[in-house]
């Protein structure tokens, strides 16, 4: 993770800050109570830097007065017109999305980058795969990681030519091994906060496996500053399924830690049950100790193999044998209760933890 930081609005990103959850809003942004209304939705699901696009001076009207009543940073996305980005910065914008290739000239790409180091505002510089330079694709015969970092490094080198420093990076591909290849080498030479997503990932439950593959692959490689998951429909969804990616792998603390195991042959209650109720009811309890910034680790284990050391290694569990289970609470037995009352005496024991 990157040594340089950078704040969007009261959310540092690098220098060894935690990881932050963006999301963007899929709203027309002139829809001033529309927006405001899936920003809100977006912060209560915990994301805590929110985008919205900016692609004429109606939408950076509207995106000041989202602005002053947005609870969350703002970042303006721009395209193509280098005067939406300045209009974003005097319109609140807590940081802008630019990518360098297509806001035009020199000229226009200094007037940018100046008027964000007067407003002290940080510029995130942004690479996908369906953006990659035509020359770069040519010398590598299409796209590929060596040509995404390149691209990448490329935009990094060509803002820090005009003396801009405040730089969030970022590149991105819908393929999950060349995302991560792309991402590995562009860390290897660049020093700044890297925003890391798996673009265009799509729909449904495979959007959400190749997100989860693809970010979880690159936070446990140390990559990874802030972050997006990019999922089609509602982006509170996104939100969600990054602070699960986040406490998968270890980087973000707090809440339940659900175990419970696949179940076998030697399996004598109704496990999968079991653990499915009992999941559902640590949920409300999940959501109050991640608030509180505590963590609680709760086993569902289904026979005499792993399950009494997986509980007594967990902060409460319970082994199951047959027709019943032994509730195990910080590695001491406490009693042996009948399979129909397992999962109300476990959460009744948990709750008297909290």
């Amino acid at each position: 993770m990157s040594k340089k930081q950078v704040m969007c609005g009261n959310v540092p990103i690098g220098g060894g800050a935690p990881i932050s959850i963006q999301s963007m809003t899929n709203t027309d942004t002139r829809d001033v109570e529309g927006t405001y209304r899936q920003i809100m939705s977006l912060a209560e699901a915990g994301c805590q830097i929110v985008r919205c696009t900016v692609p004429d001076m109606e939408a950076a009207i509207a995106f000041g007065v989202i602005r002053k009543k947005s609870p969350l940073p703002m970042v303006a996305d721009i395209h193509f017109d280098y005067k939406m980005a300045i209009a974003a910065m005097d319109n609140g914008a807590d940081k802008v999305r630019i990518n360098p290739g297509n806001i035009g000239s020199d000229e226009k790409v200094a007037a940018v980058l100046d008027h964000a180091k007067a407003c002290g505002i940080p510029i995130r510089i942004g690479v996908n795969s369906g953006s990659v330079e035509k020359d770069i694709i040519a010398k590598y015969g299409g796209v590929t990681a060596e040509g995404l970092a390149e691209s990448a490094l490329n935009a990094v080198a060509y803002a820090r030519s005009f003396g801009f420093e405040d730089i969030v990076v970022s590149l991105k591909s819908a393929d999950v091994a060349m995302n991560h290849k792309a991402h590995r080498l562009l860390v290897e030479k660049c020093d700044l906060p890297v925003h890391i997503g798996l673009t265009e990932a799509g729909v449904g439950q495979m959007a959400e496996i190749k997100s989860t593959a693809a970010l979880g692959a690159l936070i446990l490689d140390g990559i990874g500053d802030t972050m997006r998951v990019s999922l089609t429909g509602d982006p509170v969804r996104e939100v969600l399924l990054a602070k699960k990616i986040l406490k998968a792998v270890g980087a973000r603390k707090g809440g339940i830690d659900f175990v419970s195991c696949p179940t076998c042959g030697r399996t004598r209650v109704k496990l999968p049950e079991i653990a499915a109720k009992v999941e559902q009811q640590l949920a409300p309890l999940s959501e109050r100790l991640e608030r509180e910034g505590r963590s609680l680790r709760v086993s569902v284990m289904g026979c005499a193999v792993n399950g009494p050391g997986e509980a007594k290694n967990s902060d409460i569990g319970v082994a199951c044998g047959k027709g019943e289970g032994l509730i195990i609470k910080r590695g001491e037995i406490l009693r042996k209760v009948p399979e129909e009352c397992i999962c109300s005496e476990l959460i009744a024991e948990i709750n008297s933890m909290l």
